[in-house]
């Protein structure tokens, strides 16, 4: 039987008294559009980065709190992060607690009920970007601390360290170079990221697994120039025709990823029906699921290939012309096993092998990011399972997940001796990096009470 923990009626009020201000804060995040992307105002996330150091600030807990840059290359420098540290005492264990505080780019604001950068309550659910992924994350370990601390004052032996990144949604350029120049203030026992889901609403789950990604633009071209698709149509291949027939050979016909090279797992997973996959993934009717095997072994431990964008004349804009060349993103997420330096080998072999005819390709601005299983078998994974079941009043699942979180394996690289936890705000219909975001209260809740039962456990723990 669960045993309720001694500070866990403390707790809970603690984090319900909280919940307006955390709420409130959380809004104020959401309205500062800190898009990491090229092309979009890096001030805006400078200043997202000054608004969550205020809100470290205000926590009165930290020996010390910065907002902190590091260079992605020779000529650019990464979006500002923030770290703020607590020493600890008398042998107790530290702990991490990362989020982000950069947010995607919104899309078509007219896809959006409301406006994607002014945080709107409807029902039990918060809506605007960033409201789940991942500002959601920063407030719940910044509402969880608060909690903590009201509970057990402000003399405790737990050593803390936050760190917020600013670019995670840009690919943690900067991540590596960041971790080199502050590993020491980083070092800790016990690393909580806080940027995965939950199996839904009412059950909690701790992220055991995820797939790593390969993201890359690529140009196709078969023309000098444009030219006028009456004289020369039927006889010169446009670069539209090209990519089509190119991108199509990157799939099987049931949908699953064709390319020689990219691998799978085989796993178990728990029951999940087509019929579920159809409610939360929003397929159309009549509209069938792609792929084979089990749902969750598709998503979790066979890789996939998303065309994600597309540079080539609008509708609007089209003219009877043949493309030269046309511009796509590609995204690819790498099964648990590959390495994502070979899982790009195969992506880059067969695309060059597959080019018709003859056409020019290019592969330009590549981001590589390795998959991550995580080692179950310590002491914090017991613990934090503990806590999702003390606060949620249910048994968590342990669950892969088909998203990314490439800069894992750099801390796993940097601090073997650390162990990972890879939580969550978010559920099946939060919609993180679409239209409509949301975060529902009711799991944001639960969430921070997990956390701040969490530090109440390690504070204890010699």
């Amino acid at each position: 039987m669960l045993q309720p923990h001694p500070l866990l009626a403390d707790l809970t009020k603690a984090v319900r008294g909280g919940m307006p201000v955390a709420i409130a804060e959380l809004g104020s995040l959401v309205r500062i559009p800190s898009v990491s992307w090229d092309g979009f105002d890096a001030e805006n996330v400078a200043k997202s980065a000054a608004a969550v150091k205020v809100l470290l600030d205000g926590l009165n807990v930290f020996d010390s709190v910065e907002i902190s840059t590091a260079p992605i290359d020779e000529t650019r420098t990464g979006h500002p992060a923030l770290l703020a540290t607590r020493k600890a005492k008398n042998g107790k264990p530290t702990i991490l607690l990362y989020a982000h505080h950069d947010v995607q780019p919104p899309g078509n604001p007219e896809d959006w009920i409301s406006h994607p950068f002014e945080p709107t309550v409807r029902g039990d659910r918060l809506y605007g970007r960033g409201a789940a992924d991942d500002k959601a994350g920063v407030m719940a370990h910044i509402a969880a601390i608060r909690a903590f601390v009201e509970t057990v004052g402000s003399d405790f032996d737990l050593g803390l360290v936050a760190f917020f990144e600013g670019e995670e949604e840009f690919g943690s350029r900067s991540f590596e170079n960041f971790v080199v120049q502050h590993r020491e203030q980083l070092a800790a026992d016990v690393i909580v990221v806080a940027d995965s889901d939950n199996w839904d609403t009412e059950t909690p789950a701790l992220t055991v697994g995820l797939r790593g990604n390969v993201t890359f633009k690529l140009k196709i071209s078969t023309l000098d120039h444009a030219s006028h698709s009456g004289m020369f149509g039927g006889a010169a291949p446009d670069a539209m025709l090209a990519a089509i027939k190119l991108l199509a050979t990157l799939h099987a016909d049931d949908g699953s990823v064709a390319v020689a090279g990219m691998t799978s797992r085989e796993s178990d997973t728990p029951e999940y029906s087509e019929e579920k996959l159809a409610e939360e993934a929003a397929l159309l009717d009549g509209v069938s699921p792609i792929g084979h095997g089990p749902v969750l072994s598709r998503l979790w431990d066979q890789p996939a290939i998303t065309i994600t964008g597309i540079d080539a004349p609008t509708v609007v804009n089209a003219s009877n012309t043949l493309s030269p060349s046309v511009t796509v993103k590609l995204s690819a997420r790498v099964a648990p096993g590959q390495t994502a330096a070979d899982a790009y080998v195969a992506l880059e072999s067969h695309l060059t092998a597959h080019a018709p005819f003859g056409a020019h390709i290019e592969i330009s601005d590549v981001d590589r990011g390795d998959p991550f299983l995580v080692d179950t078998s310590g002491w914090a994974v017991a613990e934090a399972k503990d806590a999702m079941h003390q606060a949620w009043g249910v048994e968590p699942l342990e669950t892969g997940i088909g998203g990314s979180i490439p800069f894992i394996s750099t801390l796993v690289e940097n601090f073997p001796s650390a162990q990972i936890l890879v939580t969550g705000v978010e559920d099946p219909d939060s919609r993180a990096h679409s239209p409509n975001e949301s975060l529902h209260l009711g799991v944001f809740q639960r969430a921070i009470l997990t956390e701040a039962v969490l530090l109440a456990k390690l504070e204890k723990r010699a």
